[in-house]
């Protein structure tokens, strides 16, 4: 349950040495990106520690819970990542996210006075759009401030915040809720809540940190690897562009500037993923609607995979080489769902554990920051490290190696989630999500280098992208709000819900043993299979 790390491109010639010592500037910039990244994810994991208060306080059900920290985030947080990474490429990256950083920050203090469900809904998804500025700004800085000897450690260090960030939300959470609550019974001032002044918390002190972003000084882009790049003149031009094919309802000019062929195309798509929309609220009916007779679940994911399916059939028409190794390629599909299976159990986990642990085992809030939220910090960090080093390792014996990590990640989480949603023992419950976590930490390293493997070096930022598209669209999106949903129709039955999920394990199975044949031959064919489409390579 995770970011893919970017691989760090090779040093050109005309370099800066590479055994150069690298300036204290770049590891203090870098510092100050980890406290961003931290509070990233504090801002986005903070709903687990909260989901009890605002479930009582606003009269929700477990399925809306579940939507409000998956769909409502991960669609237009993967779907602006996309214009937005083509932003950082060509406009100042310090600027990027400090403007982002500030938007996520203030629509999380904005949850902070939510009174009703959909004043929810909006805040999540500005902390959405504003998050997807942080990690596309953050790589390209880092590969400007180090060099390629030493990326892979920068970068590690820059992505060890997400975990830092997911437990220690937990923490303060907890902590803000149950101090706030003892002060203030009746309400604080404004009528607060705690779990209101929760997100205030964790909200303000981003606007203090965006300013703090501001200082830092944009480096050359390419100077460290003896390619200086000139800015771009028009660092919009590019942005627009993606925005035309991939945000609704600009998707529609897009096509249209395409062609009436294209144009007729997209209307199709939109019309099948409208009725699916209708057809899945009938069938799987959730509690809020912000559209009549369109449950809320469905009109985002609808709207997500209609631009995403928008997006691929440009991408087909703009570059043809990248749309056949990507969307075109059997292996590269299958490694990627083969994931997101993993991440629809892993992100489904992560936000249910707290809540779980409270409603059913009777933890204390503040107890859960220092059981569940700092040693999940420490399982995902080191699962993921561990199962990246394993996957090179096991790379280096046999083709498949890294594939059969993936596969690990995926059967070795279900026996400690068996145990630890169906245990009364609370000491047993964190022992087994901290197994779980760590094993489930395991697969992303090993998937995320195997998709990029699957491509050319240009194309490997639209590979990340489609990456992002399949662990938010497919694990985030769907995952959460299943658990949720099984749960708040089987009489708030939580231990339910996770369990449901499982039932992506043999999809996820069966994709990845797809893999296991499909990949090595891909793999060795890339060069050909993108000079067959066109690409110019000599």
């Amino acid at each position: 349950m995770s970011e893919p790390q970017a691989e760090a491109p090779q040093t050109q010639s005309g370099a800066v040495p590479d055994n150069d010592k690298v300036p204290a500037y770049s590891w203090y910039a870098l510092g100050v990106l980890v406290v961003v990244y931290v509070l990233n994810f504090i801002d986005r994991q903070i709903l687990s520690i909260l989901a009890n208060d605002i479930k009582l306080d606003l009269g929700v059900e477990d399925d809306y819970l579940g939507f409000l920290y998956g769909t409502a985030f991960a669609v237009f947080y993967a779907l602006f990542g996309i214009p937005l990474g083509r932003l950082a490429d060509s406009w100042k990256r310090i600027r990027l996210m400090s403007l982002g950083l500030a938007l996520w920050s203030a629509m999380t203090a904005l949850s902070g006075f939510a009174r009703n469900a959909a004043t929810l809904t909006v805040a999540r998804i500005g902390v959405g759009v504003g998050e997807a500025t942080a990690s596309p700004a953050a790589y390209s800085l880092i590969s400007d401030w180090f060099p390629a000897r030493l990326r892979a450690t920068a970068l590690a260090i820059y992505s060890s915040g997400l975990y830092i960030g997911g437990g220690v939300s937990l923490l303060i959470g907890g902590l803000v809720v149950e101090n706030w609550n003892a002060a203030y019974p009746d309400g604080g001032p404004l009528g607060l809540a705690g779990w209101q002044a929760a997100f205030l918390a964790v909200g303000i002190p981003g606007l203090l940190l965006a300013l703090w972003v501001l200082t830092l000084r944009e480096p050359v882009r390419g100077a460290i690897d003896g390619l200086p790049t000139p800015e771009d003149p028009h660092p919009f031009r590019g942005f627009v562009n993606e925005l035309l094919q991939v945000i609704p309802p600009f998707t529609v000019i897009g096509a249209a500037l395409r062609g009436l062929p294209a144009l007729a195309i997209n209307l199709a798509g939109a019309a099948f993923f409208a009725v699916a929309a209708v057809l899945l609220s009938r069938a799987v009916p959730a509690t809020s609607s912000l559209v009549p007779g369109i449950s809320d679940q469905w009109l985002f994911l609808g709207v997500g995979y209609y631009a995403v399916f928008s997006w691929a059939i440009s991408l087909k028409s703009r570059d043809l080489p990248t749309f056949r190794l990507t969307w075109g390629s059997p292996a590269f599909l299958t490694i990627v769902l083969g994931y997101g299976t993993v991440a629809f159990i892993a992100y489904s986990a992560s936000y249910w554990g707290a809540p779980y642990a409270e409603r059913a085992l009777g933890a204390d809030k503040s107890d859960l920051g220092w059981f569940l939220g700092a040693p999940s910090a420490v399982a995902g960090f080191l699962g993921v490290i561990l199962g990246g080093r394993l996957a090179d390792y096991l790379l280096e014996r046999f083709q498949t190696g890294r594939i059969w990590v993936v596969l690990f990640g995926l059967l070795a989480s279900v026996p400690p989630l068996v145990v630890a949603y169906n245990t009364p023992s609370l000491p047993l419950f964190y022992v087994a999500s901290f197994l779980a976590q760590l094993t489930s930490a395991s697969a992303l390293g090993a998937a995320a280098a195997t998709s990029q493997a699957l491509v050319l070096p240009r194309m490997r930022g639209l590979a990340t992208a489609t990456f992002f598209l399949s662990t938010t669209l497919v694990g985030l999106g769907i995952g959460p709000f299943m658990a949720g949903y099984v749960s708040a129709t089987n009489g708030d039955d939580l231990s339910f819900g996770i369990m449901s999920t499982l039932v992506v394990v043999p999809i996820g199975f069966v994709l990845l043993i797809a893999a296991l044949k499909l990949v090595p031959a891909a793999a060795s064919s890339v060069v050909e299979r993108a000079r067959a489409a066109g690409e110019p390579i000599p």
